[in-house]
């Protein structure tokens, strides 16, 4: 079990770290996606989204390696503690909230840009 999860960690580092153009071309950016951000703190993190590795492993409204960020919206509510515990799960990374593939850590993302992040996702909830 252990040299399973293992395996899947480390097919899920390396797939994140590829330069996987073809997936991006066919992905929609976020700021296609998105309704005009009605405050900073979301356009601030729409930007960041839009110029990370974010859409190697998650899209805005469909599954891939990581949830859709619609499915992370409908999840939680957007409150200070719910967008500081996922701006964590950025930075340190995590496993096990949505399958066994882990969330790779993203150590050089700023805590505010984390935050910024988290609350442009939390503001697709429908």
């Amino acid at each position: 079990m252990k040299k399973t999860i293992l395996l899947f960690s480390l097919i899920a580092i390396i797939s994140s770290c590829g330069n996987n153009n073809e997936s991006k071309k066919d992905s929609k950016p976020a700021e296609q996606t998105s309704t005009k951000a009605e405050n900073p703190e979301v356009e601030k993190g729409l930007n960041l989204v839009a110029k990370s590795d974010c859409l190697t492993c998650h899209q805005v409204e469909t599954k891939a390696t990581g949830p859709a960020y619609i499915d992370v919206a409908a999840k939680y509510p957007a409150n200070d503690a719910v967008i500081d515990s996922l701006s964590d799960k950025i930075i340190k990374g995590g496993a096990g909230n949505w399958g066994t593939i882990p969330m790779v850590a993203h150590p050089q993302v700023s805590k505010d840009d984390a935050k910024a992040m988290v609350t442009y996702i939390l503001s697709l909830k429908k």
